[in-house]
Protein backbone atom coordinates (compact mmCIF):
# COMPACT_ATOMS: atom_id res chain seq x y z
CA UNK A 1 0.00 0.00 0.00
CA UNK A 2 1.09 3.72 -1.14
CA UNK A 3 2.31 5.21 1.67
CA UNK A 4 0.33 8.51 0.29
CA UNK A 5 -2.78 8.56 -2.04
CA UNK A 6 -1.76 6.99 -5.10
CA UNK A 7 -3.64 5.93 -8.45
CA UNK A 8 -3.12 2.12 -9.11
CA UNK A 9 -3.87 2.68 -12.66
CA UNK A 10 -0.22 3.49 -13.11
CA UNK A 11 2.59 1.53 -11.06
CA UNK A 12 6.08 2.73 -10.20
CA UNK A 13 7.54 5.96 -10.74
CA UNK A 14 4.52 6.65 -13.23
CA UNK A 15 2.05 6.91 -10.40
CA UNK A 16 4.04 9.62 -8.95
CA UNK A 17 4.45 11.51 -12.27
CA UNK A 18 1.10 11.53 -12.28
CA UNK A 19 0.78 12.47 -8.44
CA UNK A 20 3.00 15.56 -9.02
CA UNK A 21 3.65 16.49 -12.24
CA UNK A 22 5.71 20.00 -11.85
CA UNK A 23 8.47 17.37 -10.41
CA UNK A 24 7.98 14.43 -13.08
CA UNK A 25 8.30 17.11 -16.66
CA UNK A 26 12.34 17.18 -15.50
CA UNK A 27 12.85 14.01 -14.19
CA UNK A 28 10.77 12.65 -17.26
CA UNK A 29 13.53 15.28 -19.46
CA UNK A 30 16.28 13.56 -17.83
CA UNK A 31 15.83 10.21 -18.37
CA UNK A 32 15.11 11.23 -21.73
CA UNK A 33 18.10 12.64 -22.22
CA UNK A 34 20.26 9.77 -19.99
CA UNK A 35 18.66 6.51 -21.68
CA UNK A 36 16.68 7.40 -24.66
CA UNK A 37 17.99 10.23 -26.70
CA UNK A 38 21.12 9.56 -29.42
CA UNK A 39 23.90 8.99 -27.64
CA UNK A 40 27.76 9.44 -29.55
CA UNK A 41 28.55 5.67 -28.53
CA UNK A 42 26.56 3.82 -26.30
CA UNK A 43 23.18 2.35 -27.41
CA UNK A 44 20.45 2.84 -25.86
CA UNK A 45 20.01 -0.70 -24.99
CA UNK A 46 23.57 -0.80 -23.26
CA UNK A 47 22.11 2.66 -21.30
CA UNK A 48 18.74 0.59 -20.49
CA UNK A 49 21.02 -2.45 -18.95
CA UNK A 50 22.95 0.08 -16.83
CA UNK A 51 19.87 1.36 -15.11
CA UNK A 52 18.96 -1.97 -15.01
CA UNK A 53 21.53 -3.34 -13.26
CA UNK A 54 21.84 -0.72 -10.81
CA UNK A 55 18.14 -0.95 -9.76
CA UNK A 56 18.41 -4.79 -9.56
CA UNK A 57 21.54 -3.50 -6.86
CA UNK A 58 19.27 -1.52 -5.42
CA UNK A 59 16.37 -4.35 -5.20
CA UNK A 60 14.02 -1.89 -7.04
CA UNK A 61 11.41 -4.31 -8.33
CA UNK A 62 9.83 -1.72 -10.52
CA UNK A 63 12.30 -0.06 -11.83
CA UNK A 64 14.63 -3.46 -12.54
CA UNK A 65 11.55 -4.92 -14.35
CA UNK A 66 10.61 -1.81 -16.49
CA UNK A 67 13.80 -0.84 -17.59
CA UNK A 68 15.12 -4.37 -18.02
CA UNK A 69 11.77 -4.90 -20.34
CA UNK A 70 13.15 -1.40 -22.56
CA UNK A 71 16.51 -2.71 -22.79
CA UNK A 72 15.38 -6.01 -24.16
CA UNK A 73 12.91 -4.86 -26.67
CA UNK A 74 16.16 -1.80 -27.24
CA UNK A 75 18.43 -4.88 -27.82
CA UNK A 76 16.75 -6.52 -30.44
CA UNK A 77 13.59 -8.26 -28.00
CA UNK A 78 16.86 -10.42 -26.40
CA UNK A 79 15.34 -10.73 -22.79
CA UNK A 80 18.50 -13.47 -22.36
CA UNK A 81 20.80 -11.08 -22.36
CA UNK A 82 19.48 -8.92 -19.59
CA UNK A 83 18.97 -11.77 -17.22
CA UNK A 84 22.55 -12.70 -17.90
CA UNK A 85 24.15 -9.45 -17.12
CA UNK A 86 21.31 -9.47 -13.75
CA UNK A 87 22.79 -13.17 -12.70
CA UNK A 88 26.64 -12.08 -13.73
CA UNK A 89 27.83 -9.57 -15.90
CA UNK A 90 30.98 -11.01 -15.92
CA UNK A 91 30.01 -13.83 -17.30
CA UNK A 92 27.25 -12.31 -19.50
CA UNK A 93 27.64 -11.69 -23.60
CA UNK A 94 28.77 -8.34 -23.25
CA UNK A 95 31.76 -5.81 -24.10
CA UNK A 96 34.35 -6.12 -21.92
CA UNK A 97 33.72 -2.46 -21.99
CA UNK A 98 30.33 -2.83 -20.81
CA UNK A 99 31.21 -4.77 -18.05
CA UNK A 100 33.89 -2.47 -16.69
CA UNK A 101 30.83 0.46 -16.92
CA UNK A 102 28.16 -2.10 -15.32
CA UNK A 103 31.51 -2.48 -11.98
CA UNK A 104 31.76 1.46 -11.90
CA UNK A 105 27.77 1.49 -12.01
CA UNK A 106 27.84 -0.79 -9.00
CA UNK A 107 30.20 1.10 -7.24
CA UNK A 108 28.43 4.40 -7.57
CA UNK A 109 25.62 2.76 -6.31
CA UNK A 110 27.37 1.48 -3.27
CA UNK A 111 28.66 4.56 -2.66
CA UNK A 112 30.48 7.63 -5.57
CA UNK A 113 33.98 7.59 -3.36
CA UNK A 114 34.18 3.83 -4.17
CA UNK A 115 35.04 4.27 -7.59
CA UNK A 116 38.84 4.47 -8.29
CA UNK A 117 41.13 5.58 -10.31
CA UNK A 118 42.00 1.71 -11.17
CA UNK A 119 38.29 1.40 -12.13
CA UNK A 120 38.39 4.22 -14.70
CA UNK A 121 41.60 3.43 -15.80
CA UNK A 122 40.03 -0.55 -16.33
CA UNK A 123 37.55 0.88 -18.25
CA UNK A 124 39.60 3.34 -20.36
CA UNK A 125 41.36 0.19 -21.02
CA UNK A 126 38.30 -1.26 -22.47
CA UNK A 127 38.03 1.69 -24.61
CA UNK A 128 35.15 3.85 -22.79
CA UNK A 129 35.38 7.43 -23.19
CA UNK A 130 35.21 10.44 -21.22
CA UNK A 131 31.01 10.86 -22.14
CA UNK A 132 30.24 7.00 -21.84
CA UNK A 133 32.36 7.04 -17.85
CA UNK A 134 30.66 10.15 -17.13
CA UNK A 135 27.16 9.01 -18.38
CA UNK A 136 27.62 5.31 -17.18
CA UNK A 137 28.15 7.42 -13.27
CA UNK A 138 25.09 9.55 -14.20
CA UNK A 139 23.02 6.75 -14.97
CA UNK A 140 23.53 4.73 -11.74
CA UNK A 141 23.18 8.36 -9.67
CA UNK A 142 20.27 8.92 -11.20
CA UNK A 143 18.53 5.50 -10.77
CA UNK A 144 20.02 5.41 -7.04
CA UNK A 145 17.45 8.66 -6.63
CA UNK A 146 15.04 7.01 -8.88
CA UNK A 147 14.83 3.42 -7.14
CA UNK A 148 14.68 5.48 -3.51
CA UNK A 149 11.86 7.49 -4.75
CA UNK A 150 9.71 4.56 -6.17
CA UNK A 151 10.28 2.14 -3.29
CA UNK A 152 10.75 5.26 -0.59
CA UNK A 153 6.96 5.75 -1.40
CA UNK A 154 6.04 1.92 -1.59
CA UNK A 155 4.46 2.23 -4.60
CA UNK A 156 2.04 -0.39 -6.44
CA UNK A 157 4.87 -2.51 -8.73
CA UNK A 158 2.63 -5.08 -10.10
CA UNK A 159 4.14 -9.09 -10.63
CA UNK A 160 3.07 -9.09 -14.48
CA UNK A 161 5.95 -9.59 -16.08
CA UNK A 162 3.51 -9.68 -19.59
CA UNK A 163 2.60 -6.04 -18.15
CA UNK A 164 5.92 -5.04 -17.70
CA UNK A 165 6.84 -5.95 -21.47
CA UNK A 166 4.20 -4.72 -22.89
CA UNK A 167 5.34 -1.22 -20.81
CA UNK A 168 8.75 -1.67 -21.69
CA UNK A 169 8.00 -1.99 -25.50
CA UNK A 170 6.28 1.04 -25.64
CA UNK A 171 9.00 3.06 -23.25
CA UNK A 172 11.49 1.55 -25.98
CA UNK A 173 9.77 3.09 -29.10
CA UNK A 174 8.48 6.10 -27.56
CA UNK A 175 10.87 6.97 -25.29
CA UNK A 176 9.86 8.64 -21.70
CA UNK A 177 7.83 12.12 -22.56
CA UNK A 178 4.92 10.23 -24.19
CA UNK A 179 1.54 9.38 -21.68
CA UNK A 180 2.17 6.17 -19.53
CA UNK A 181 0.84 3.10 -20.05
CA UNK A 182 -2.48 2.99 -18.45
CA UNK A 183 -3.25 -0.45 -16.90
CA UNK A 184 -6.75 -1.47 -15.67
CA UNK A 185 -6.24 -2.49 -12.28
CA UNK A 186 -9.45 -1.98 -10.46
CA UNK A 187 -8.27 -2.36 -6.76
CA UNK A 188 -5.23 -4.88 -7.19
CA UNK A 189 -3.19 -3.34 -5.04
Amino acid sequence: MPHINLTNEYPGIRSLFIYRPETAAPMNALVQAMLHNPHPSLSAGERELIATYVSRLNTCKYCCNIHGAIAKHQLGNNGDIVQQVLSDPETAPISSKMKALLKIAAKVQSGGKNVLPADIELARSEGATDIELHDAVLIAAAFCMYNRYVDGLATWQPDDAELYDKMGEQRAREGYLTPPFKVATGDSQ
